[in-house]
């Protein structure tokens, strides 16, 4: 079963580097960016489960708590480089 987690998670990976690369817009890179860090949540939380090491999940909650943060701080960056423009 975790085998086809890890599948699933992967491709999904693949596609939001793709997103990450080609997006038109730095909003959209932002998204991707997101999308990613969750996506490395989700895989670490997967990896946890297959080799039952509960540390690491302590570690996909910094990364997630991370990760918001700083998608946040891009919010607010856009949102005060449009009022600029």
């Amino acid at each position: 079963m975790t085998v086809v987690a890890f599948a699933v998670l992967s491709v999904a990976l693949v596609l939001a580097f793709v997103r990450l690369a080609r997006g038109p817009t730095l909003p959209d890179r932002v998204v991707a960016l997101d999308l990613i860090s969750a996506l490395a949540v989700g895989i670490i939380g997967v990896y946890s489960i297959e080799t039952n090491q509960r540390v690491l999940i302590e570690v996909a909650i910094v990364l997630a708590l991370i990760s918001f943060l700083g998608t946040v701080a891009f919010a607010r960056y856009l949102e005060r480089r449009a009022r600029a423009e």
